[in-house]
């Protein structure tokens, strides 16, 4: 690729990016919510929403007359994406109905749209299925379990992430040859883990609620000690996972540096000016991070450039690998990834939470993480490559996962166990845990609603992972698999 410029942008170049301060809307789109909510306590006005919003009728959910079909779908989503990468995802959808689930976030806010809202809003991942948790590492080598995918996220119903983890949890059970009364009883005690764990941040100093349960405690606080095995392994894993380790493994010598490989589809060397407008976007992403950050940063040197497909429910968007080498030729990767508006913006607008202004769509990824993350990777920032947004982060920062369709009878419940309370814990960080903690209440009324529901919308996603696959089969839909 031709000369780029180094990393560090020119001195005193603005930074200090941080969250800034988040106004709780409390119960978004509640009708008389304010008068209704006047003199009672938090927890007393989720108490009193469960009469205008029964817990049992979480349970409910019918299709519409205008959903759209499961190929309808697929068709509309890939509008955008790159031709070329839309059989992949096709093909990775096809692989099973948990698969599917993976890449309809937008399909399911369409359906969460007819389900019972509470309207208490809270920052949410939008995309919180089971295979979005995992490991990944700090900046001073410690390991950390948390959400770890927000391309989705914005301010909307608490209960959409709930129901969408839920769910998820039985078709991954039903995957790994779980029974069904196996499948439901994780469900059922992921949403029991989430109930106890916002009553006991209800009941915490406001501080400790805030940064509370992160690392591996939570595997005791949530009763998950038949996971800790896997859990060991795969931290195992995660701490070789690292840019170190990518980049011996993705590059090669020449022209006297590294440059990566060429391995299509996967990895893939981009035309020297493609590469240049992503290096040139660099210091605009400078901008993005905190101030004291610059001088780390700026002992890089951008080195190469390509083109590397991601996970999902974002093959086909454009995302690249920038290969930095400090003075001691030891590298640092970025991802640079494009970021497009959360596929439930118009679902959530219906539910009664109105739209953000408008805005670069990598910052409210990243902004997004930050808010329902107790320790987010200190690199992220966002920047615009010829016009499109993207977020901007560390490229194998010691992540690892756990694959649910993978796990053992005994482990399913014990991961939806921890993955529950980790779900409170990061909605707890923008809406208050006194009033969803009221709501939820000390009965496992939810739990078994939303199991029901689960169950229900498992059913529901087998037939639309059915119809993708007749459609492939039947010569509709490219579909590339194994990638």
């Amino acid at each position: 690729m031709p000369e780029v410029p180094g990393v560090s942008g020119p001195a005193g170049a603005p930074g200090g990016t941080g969250v800034e301060g988040l106004t709780v809307p409390g119960l978004t789109g509640l009708a008389g919510a304010g008068s209704a909510g006047a003199g009672l306590s938090p927890k007393a006005v989720g108490k009193a929403l469960r009469a205008a919003v029964p817990r049992a009728g979480h349970a409910e959910w019918e299709a519409d007359a205008g959903r759209p079909g499961a190929v309808e779908m697929v068709e509309a989503s890939n509008a955008g994406r790159l031709p070329r990468l839309t059989p992949i995802r096709v093909g990775r959808m096809a692989a099973s109905p948990f698969a599917f689930l993976r890449g309809s976030a937008g399909l399911m806010g369409h359906d969460l749209v007819r389900t019972a809202v509470t309207g208490i809003g809270a920052q949410i991942c939008g995309d919180a299925h089971a295979a979005n948790f995992g490991l990944y590492g700090d900046a001073r080598g410690g390991m950390v379990i948390d959400l770890n995918d927000f391309d989705e996220t914005l301010h909307g119903p608490w209960e959409w992430d709930l129901k969408r983890l839920a769910t998820s949890l039985v078709l991954a059970g039903r995957e790994a040859g779980a029974g069904e009364d196996t499948c439901r009883a994780a469900a059922r005690d992921a949403v029991g883990a989430y109930r106890r764990t916002m009553r006991l941040l209800a009941r915490m100093p406001v501080a400790d609620a805030w940064n509370a349960i992160a690392d591996e405690r939570l595997v005791t606080h949530a009763d998950a000690r038949e996971l800790v095995g896997t859990l060991e392994r795969v931290e195992q894993k995660a701490r070789r996972n690292t840019s170190a380790r990518f980049a011996a493994k993705a590059t090669e010598q020449a022209d006297g540096g590294l440059r990566f490989l060429d391995a299509p589809p996967v990895l893939s060397r981009v035309p020297d000016e493609e590469a240049t407008a992503v290096a040139m976007a660099l210091p605009g992403y400078l901008r993005t991070l905190p101030e004291e950050l610059l001088p780390l940063l700026g002992r890089y040197e951008v080195q190469d450039v390509a083109f590397r497909v991601v996970g999902t429910g974002s093959v086909g968007l454009r995302s690249y690998v920038v290969l930095l080498l400090d003075h001691r030729g030891e590298p640092l990767v970025l991802q640079v990834k494009e970021a497009r508006p959360s596929v439930l913006l118009p679902y959530a607008e219906k539910a009664g939470f109105p739209p953000p202004e408008a805005g670069h769509e990598g910052r409210r990824v990243v902004l997004g993480q930050k808010r329902m993350q107790v320790v987010s990777d200190v690199l992220l920032g966002w920047a615009t490559v010829e016009g499109r947004p993207y977020q901007v982060r560390q490229f194998r920062n010691r992540k690892g996962s756990v694959d649910p369709a993978a796990l053992a009878t005994d482990e399913l419940d014990d991961y939806g166990r921890m993955t529950g309370a980790l779900l409170a814990r990061a909605h707890a960080h923008s809406a208050d845990p006194r009033v969803i903690a009221g709501y939820c209440g000390k009965s496992a009324e939810l739990d078994e609603a939303v199991a029901r529901f689960a169950a229900a919308y498992a059913d529901r996603t087998e037939k639309d992972h059915g119809e993708l696959v007749s459609a492939v089969r039947g010569g509709r839909l490219a579909a590339e698999a194994g990638v």
